[in-house]
């Protein structure tokens, strides 16, 4: 019997972190644990395995922190280094010239391409802030439908002239919107 996702996500960002800077991507993991759903592995990486990330899942695991865009880093607790010589040279770690894309067990490019992109919007001290989970982008606004409507446009801008297959998304994308904000004490 196999090891629980967030254990198998784990021990993979650990390998793919030791081989490079101590940091990893979700996309990296993905390509990694090609047996998994790449959904699944995507969600426990940026939401059950994150510190500092809104609470949406019952079970919780403080594995991995948010170092920059699409980056992580594993949480000195859960980290581990690679004991034997073949894991440090195991090469997961995806070449960067190539694009990303979602791989179906048996290395099959996969035919289902994310239909959304996901963006978390937080009210700052003098605006509203828009970042996007899946491509680096992040915008503000005084209101949050001017952050909505910024977001829109700079998405826009910079998905045009992309090739959206390469980067594992469908012809039209939706964004979906997460706001996050703390309950009144």
């Amino acid at each position: 019997m196999n090891p629980p996702v967030h254990e198998q996500v784990l021990e993979a960002a650990n390998r793919i972190a030791a081989q490079g800077d101590g940091t990893f991507t979700p996309y990296e993991v993905v390509r990694a644990l090609p047996h998994l759903n790449e959904y699944t592995v995507r969600t426990d990486i940026v939401s059950r395995c994150c510190v500092g990330v809104p609470k949406h899942h019952a079970k919780v695991w403080p594995y991995f922190r948010r170092v920059g865009r699409g980056r992580y880093r594993v949480e000195a607790k859960y980290r581990r280094e690679p004991t034997l010589k073949k894991e440090r040279n195991e090469g997961i770690n995806p070449p960067q010239s190539q694009p990303y894309r979602p791989e179906a067990p048996g290395g099959r490019v996969s035919a289902h391409k994310r239909d959304t992109i996901h963006a978390i919007i937080q009210k700052g001290e003098t605006a509203y802030v828009a970042e996007c989970l899946e491509v680096a982008v992040v915008t503000q606004g005084r209101t949050l439908d001017e952050v909505v409507e910024n977001l829109q446009q700079a998405l826009a801008l910079h998905l045009e002239d992309e090739d959206l297959a390469a980067l594992g998304l469908a012809d039209h994308p939706r964004v979906q919107l997460i706001y996050d904000t703390a309950l009144a004490s």
